[in-house]
């Protein structure tokens, strides 16, 4: 939870107004609990998801997240009927399978670097053949897996894919 891209990412959620939460895996850093090969991991995005609407009953919510994470509560996000929009970076498509994406009807935006070690072009380019229309994906040129090269491009499109979003007006 404490690396570039996703503080990046909660700030720029928070430049649009949102509220962001930040928290780590079963097992990850100081959290209690082993890795689960991402079965254990959707009930902790979906006790986030809950803790969220109980701490902040009405606002909308949207879901972000990062590699591993991305592959986990993008997941939970296509099912989840109070995710309204969604963002995933680094996308670890030479690892996990995305195609759940294929049939997401809400607003999502996907960030990958060019260079990224764990999503082959190849891959990148089928899948942004079978999104939907909801769906946008933005490669950031000569990035590896963490996005280093232009992490300020990576927060604006954050920032500016949420202020688009039809709920912006509810929390700005």
């Amino acid at each position: 939870m404490d690396n570039r891209v996703v503080y990046r990412t909660a700030k720029a959620a928070a430049g649009a107004g949102l509220v962001a939460l930040r928290f780590n895996f079963r097992g990850a850093g100081a959290s209690t609990g082993s890795f689960d090969e991402g079965v254990g991991e959707r009930d902790d995005v979906r006790a986030a998801i809950d803790w969220l609407e109980n701490k902040y009953p009405g606002l909308p919510l949207s879901l972000a997240g990062f590699s591993f994470g991305a592959w986990v509560g993008l997941q939970v996000g296509c099912e989840d009927p109070r995710i309204t929009a969604m963002i995933g970076l680094g996308l670890p498509l030479n690892y996990y399978d995305f195609d759940f994406l294929f049939e997401n009807p809400k607003p999502a935006l996907f960030i990958v670097g060019t260079q990224d070690e764990f999503c082959a072009a190849e891959k990148l380019d089928r899948l942004e053949r079978r999104l939907p229309a909801t769906s946008a994906l933005r490669r950031i040129e000569n990035a590896g897996h963490f996005l280093e090269r232009d992490l300020d491009s990576v927060q604006d499109l954050i920032t500016g894919f949420f202020e688009k979003m039809p709920f912006a007006e509810m929390t700005g």
